[in-house]
């Protein structure tokens, strides 16, 4: 038996494309229908798509992002890994393609599962509201019930969806505060080099105006020196032959 990547991702998504043909006749089905077969179809689809994510429980898979996922699209993205890289894009995009298919057909059961509730309201309002004991009559508030958790859990999803978004921004933020931080030193450290180097040159300064004074009182006294050894020298000549 072939156990290649390959192999076991082609029949991962046999078995997917199979699931999605098994409940598209029942999510596609005549707008027409009458109520009770349209909803005895949502509930065979609905107990598929539990079989579905019991399967995926039992294989370990996480799926947080999602209410339910086909286990035969997790174990592809499984076995894709395994797949080498010179021909890992053509089956990425297989991958890719399953999934937004898998998304569209949960999308399209929500859908008819709130557009039957709102059915189910709107003949309950016209021909006055009455509950009952059996979970699939007509009059049954579960469809509604189902479409209410179906709105919480798409709330509940977008509320971790921003908390996740505040979590990173707050992460952000702080790296950013840390960087200025840092950057911040580096300016008062640069800052007092220079008042270290500008006391420096000032000493410098004073020092080589010291000296250049200095220079100036001694080019004066030598010349000074020089004056009087000419004059005595001038005198002692003119004393001798005179």
């Amino acid at each position: 038996m072939n156990n290649s990547p390959t192999t076991l991702f082609d029949s991962y998504e046999q078995d997917f494309q199979q699931f999605i043909e098994t409940i598209r006749p029942k999510l596609e089905g005549n707008a027409e229908e009458p109520a009770d077969q349209r909803k005895a179809s949502l509930r065979r689809v609905e107990m598929e798509l539990d079989e579905a994510d019991e399967m995926a429980s039992r294989s370990q898979i996480d799926c947080d992002s999602c209410s339910f996922i086909g286990p035969q699209v997790s174990q592809m993205e499984i076995e894709i890994q395994g797949i080498p890289q010179s021909i890992r894009a053509q089956y990425q995009s297989r991958l890719r393609t399953a999934k937004a298919d898998l998304a569209r057909y949960k999308k399209l059961f929500k859908d008819s599962q709130a557009q039957v509730a709102r059915s189910d309201l709107f003949s309950s309002k016209a021909g006055g509201f009455s509950s009952s004991d059996d979970p699939y009559s007509d009059n049954s508030d579960r469809s509604r019930l189902l479409a209410g958790t179906s709105l919480l859990e798409d709330g509940s999803k977008r509320l971790q969806e921003s908390h996740r978004i505040a979590l990173e921004t707050e992460d952000q933020g702080a790296e950013i505060l840390m960087n200025l931080r840092t950057q911040r030193e580096q300016i008062e450290n640069s800052r007092n080099t220079l008042y270290t180097a500008d006391s420096a040159i000032d000493r410098a300064s004073g020092t080589l105006k010291k000296m250049i004074r200095r220079m100036y009182q001694q080019r004066l006294v030598t010349a000074a020196i020089i004056t009087v050894l000419v004059l005595l020298i001038g005198v002692i000549v003119w004393e001798k032959f005179s």
